[in-house]
């Protein structure tokens, strides 16, 4: 019967159907080929899929960051950076991946970090001088750290799909997300150097301290949200929650750019994402069972046994699996559909359930900037008004820092379990 679903999921994919419709559907087909399961059972399922508490999460995290992006975040966090590090060698190129580093920690959206800051920093690049073609692969590349540094979307997903800490998940992702930021600083140093591209103009201490107070309000966000959790003040699902509070403390009373129109638009675009996702899950969740009853984990695990029964050659085999997965699909139903299957694999392998999820969001990451389907290459593209394939050649460097990075990532799991271990 695993045939059958393998193929009805390919069929629906291949007919552009909906990711969420094509699971449904492939799942559907898998019962009836059974014969002996009612079709109820999906519905059941599908209701089982999305009725966890910790799903409360993602609407949560979601609506905080778009109400961050709504309320003047990201030009604050731009304008501090850019008063450090703007006057630097390829200075507004280095102060993009900076502050991709600060708003990843506010809005758990790859492609939101790269819209918010690309909207201001790519024309601000190519005002500079940059091309289009590196100004577009500095923005995306940089923006997907918006799903590895915490709070991640991506993390809650692979969680909730897993059963495992979300917490442990959130601290797992500070030092393979600062280790991926900032050696894009040093790869972007060299390129703006040897491209010649200059910095803006030094800014005074008194202009750095005023951009530093400005945003403050905005760098305070994150410790909260880490520090409750960790000091057990509320859950990661609570965390959720009070960033929404905060975010619309910070945007109505303190920096005043949230109003009722643009609070109702965050609220709308906040109920689509959610719904879209939402749905994803649901279907997921029956594909998932379908799979298991037929013992799919279990027969995956020997397949890679077969291999190899070294974990050094399995992780290796994931991420070549992986990246493929990451260049047609994107993040969130990727994690939902191979997460319960693959992180048992992991765990006969000897693999930490809290390491193997961050190697999946890393992988996930590199999809967001990996043609045909990478989502941060789209929006950059469309911002800086150029194809896909003309930054084709700047984006490579970017690539194979990355690359080298879930390499490290991967074969030492210290960086991953070093924080999530001292705090328990």
């Amino acid at each position: 019967m695993t045939p059958i679903v393998g193929s009805g999921l390919l069929f629906f994919i291949f007919l552009s159907v909906p990711i969420a419709l094509a699971l449904g559907l492939a799942s559907a087909v898998g019962i009836l080929y059974i014969g002996d399961i009612p079709l109820q059972v999906m519905a059941q399922r599908m209701v089982n899929g999305v009725g966890h508490f910790t799903l409360m999460a993602l609407p949560f995290f979601i609506f905080a960051g778009y109400l961050m992006e709504q309320g003047g975040i990201s030009r604050r966090l731009i304008q501090m950076v850019s008063a450090f590090v703007g006057h630097r060698t390829g200075g507004v190129a280095i102060v993009t991946v900076l502050s991709a580093m600060l708003f990843s920690s506010i809005s758990g959206s790859g492609s939101a970090t790269t819209a918010a800051l690309g909207s201001i920093l790519i024309p601000a690049m190519i005002a500079r001088g940059y091309s289009k073609p590196f100004a577009a692969s500095v923005q995306a590349t940089s923006g997907e750290l918006g799903i590895i540094i915490p709070p991640s979307i991506a993390m809650v997903i692979y969680g909730i799909a897993t059963d495992t800490s979300i917490g442990d998940l959130f601290m797992a992702g500070i030092i393979p997300g600062l280790m991926i930021g900032f050696s894009l600083v040093v790869l972007t140093f060299f390129l703006a150097k040897k491209k010649g591209y200059q910095g803006v103009e030094k800014a005074s201490w008194t202009e750095r301290w005023k951009a530093l107070r400005e945003s403050f309000w905005a760098l305070l966000m994150p410790i909260i949200i880490l520090g409750g959790i960790y000091t057990g003040v509320f859950t990661p699902t609570e965390s959720a929650v009070v960033a929404v509070v905060y975010a619309c403390i910070v945007g109505f009373f303190i920096y005043k750019e949230i109003n009722w129109t643009t609070f109702k638009k965050a609220v709308n675009e906040t109920l689509v994402t959610s719904g879209m996702i939402m749905f994803i899950i649901a279907n997921a969740s029956i594909f998932s069972w379908v799979l298991t009853r037929e013992q799919v984990p279990q027969k995956m695990a020997a397949l890679f046994a077969s291999f190899s029964a070294d974990p050094f050659v399995f992780l290796l085999l994931c991420n070549i699996f992986l990246f493929f997965v990451g260049m047609f699909f994107d993040a969130s139903p990727a994690i939902i559909v191979l997460a319960p299957i693959l992180t048992p694999i992991a765990l006969t392998f000897g693999v930490d359930p809290v390491h193997f999820g961050l190697i999946m969001t890393v992988n996930m990451a590199m999809g967001m900037i990996t043609p045909p389907v990478g989502v941060n290459l789209f929006v950059a593209c469309k911002i800086a008004n150029i194809s896909m394939e003309s930054m084709m050649k700047d984006l490579i460097p970017f690539w194979l820092v990355i690359v080298a990075n879930l390499l490290i990532i991967t074969y030492f799991p210290q960086l991953s379990l070093w924080l999530p271990n001292i705090l328990k």
